[in-house]
């Protein structure tokens, strides 16, 4: 296999507690052919301090503090309703990598994710693949997950560029395809009226695999970006959803997009009763 170089974004917003922890996650990789982009997104904490530390000991980490801010980043309620979406575009144009991809900054990554989800876009010959991810556990930090068992295990894994495509289709609002380049021009509250809310959102299915760090090649960028919340097509109802617009334009406008469902990232969020049990055995 050849042995490109990947770029991995981090966009971090006052992250200060939980950034080392998801940059280890990416320095001690399988793959190491890698650069590591941080996008500080205004953090007004000691981000930018605790990715000093951390560059001293790995050259491949890189700093960027992004020179704007979103003015419309929190709601009328004061919720963040567009989390990240600037500072990964930024990400985006500091990277060199002839394959791209995301880490959060708040979660951690099994260590052979990226080796993985590369392996796995060459067999699929696809420029852009989704795995998946399950709740984030401190005892599994640190380590990989056995791939090849846990597919043999589990042998409807894929979900194919055709299905995605419908998908995206059956998500997609009649209105946004009516109106084409005029979508944005609505406002978000209009968008989301009791009576019109469904001519513009189709359904809210969430993008079938994990769509925070999905790995695609370096030309996919350069067609399809992240976008504001009034210019996305497939938001979520509250106004989020960048990264399920991001990939669901992504495999609508490139036709080959595939979903591998092997879990190689730890999601920190609460686990609500998820049975870790069922992943144990795959944990190496």
């Amino acid at each position: 296999m050849r042995n490109p170089l990947i770029s991995v974004i981090i966009p971090v917003r006052d992250s200060a507690e939980t950034i080392g922890e998801a940059i280890d996650s990416i320095i001690n990789q399988t793959y190491r052919n890698l650069e590591i982009i941080v996008a500080n997104d205004n953090s007004s904490d000691n981000t930018k301090e605790a990715v000093e530390k951390i560059m001293e000991k790995d050259g491949r980490v890189k700093y960027f503090p992004v020179p704007f801010d979103d003015p419309n980043r929190v709601n009328k309620r004061g919720r963040n309703i567009n989390a990240g979406w600037s500072a990964r575009n930024y990400g985006l144009e500091m990277a060199a990598g002839e394959w791209i991809t995301f880490q959060d900054a708040d979660d951690v990554s099994f260590l052979n994710r990226i080796e993985w989800q590369l392996k796995l876009a060459l067999k699929h010959n696809t420029n852009h693949l989704c795995t998946n991810m399950v709740p984030w556990k401190p005892e599994w930090v640190g380590k990989k997950f056995d791939v090849e068992r846990y597919l043999a295990d589990n042998p409807n894994y894929l979900i194919g560029p055709r299905e995605l495509r419908e998908m995206a289709k059956k998500t997609k609002g009649v209105m946004p395809k009516l109106l084409g380049r005029f979508h944005s021009k609505v406002p978000f509250s209009v968008k989301t009226a009791r009576v019109l809310n469904k001519l513009f959102f189709g359904n809210l299915q969430p993008y079938p695999g994990a769509a925070n760090s999905p790995l695609f090649k370096r030309e996919v960028a350069e067609k399809v970006k992240f976008r504001p919340r009034d210019e996305r097509v497939w938001p979520s109802f509250v106004g989020r959803g960048a990264d399920r617009d991001f990939n669901f334009q992504v495999a609508e406008t490139f036709r080959n997009s595939v979903v591998v469902k092997v879990p190689l990232y730890m999601w920190r969020q609460d686990p609500k009763g998820f049975d870790f049990g069922k992943y144990e055995k795959y944990i190496i």
